[in-house]
């Protein structure tokens, strides 16, 4: 996201980009056509003509931000179905510790998008649909690392992530980032805690 529109940039992209930049400026009662128009640099009725309703616009959304996020951690970062436990841990850790330093403004724009799909459940659908391509690969992951029960273990991941994310990025600890060596602590041990073994550090 960045508040200088990019004029070479796809409609779609700058569309998506000025949506949630005004989500996260100005809250869900911010986003409307005209305004996304305006932080877009594009001609007035250009959001109108891209998505025409409202229900669009925030698929549009989300469609958007499920695009900035999946960079967040690049492919050729995530480990691959040998990489075991370690591997799980430095992955999850780094991707914390990108969103927390610098993207948190995706955050603050995914807590928009996920509140008004629990009012929409033409969103809700359409951003649980959008949401599932993260979860696949985490499950993997999961169980590349040992887990005998990788679709409850992956849930327990996403939910100590989430909370952390979000005590970190909009709740009380928001001047209390944890640094990189700190989240791979905290990520190791809830693995422990869920799939039993030795601390990274006592290994060889």
């Amino acid at each position: 996201m960045t508040a200088v529109p990019d004029p070479s940039a796809p409609r779609a992209d700058r569309i998506g980009d000025a949506a949630l930049d005004l989500l996260v400026e100005r809250g869900m009662r911010g986003l409307t056509h005209r305004a996304v128009d305006e932080r877009a640099g594009l001609p007035q009725g250009s959001t109108s003509n891209h998505a025409r309703t409202r229900q669009a616009l925030l698929e549009a959304a989300v469609r958007r931000q499920v695009e900035l996020e999946s960079r967040v951690l690049t492919p050729h970062e995530m480990p691959g179905p040998d990489g075991g436990r370690d591997a799980l841990v430095d992955a999850l850790a780094l991707a914390l510790h990108r969103y927390l330093t610098d993207h948190r403004p995706l955050l603050v724009s995914r807590y928009e998008l996920a509140l008004e799909a629990t009012r929409r459940p033409e969103l809700r659908s359409f951003f649980d649909r959008a949401g599932a391509v993260f979860h696949g690969p985490l499950t993997a992951m999961t169980a590349a690392a040992g887990s005998t029960a990788p679709e409850r273990h992956a849930l327990s991941l996403i939910a100590w992530s989430e909370g952390l994310m979000f005590s970190c990025a909009a709740g009380s600890f928001h001047s209390a980032v944890p640094d990189l060596a700190e989240l791979r602590t905290g990520i190791d041990e809830l693995l422990r805690g869920m799939l039993g073994d030795r601390p990274r550090s006592a290994r060889t």
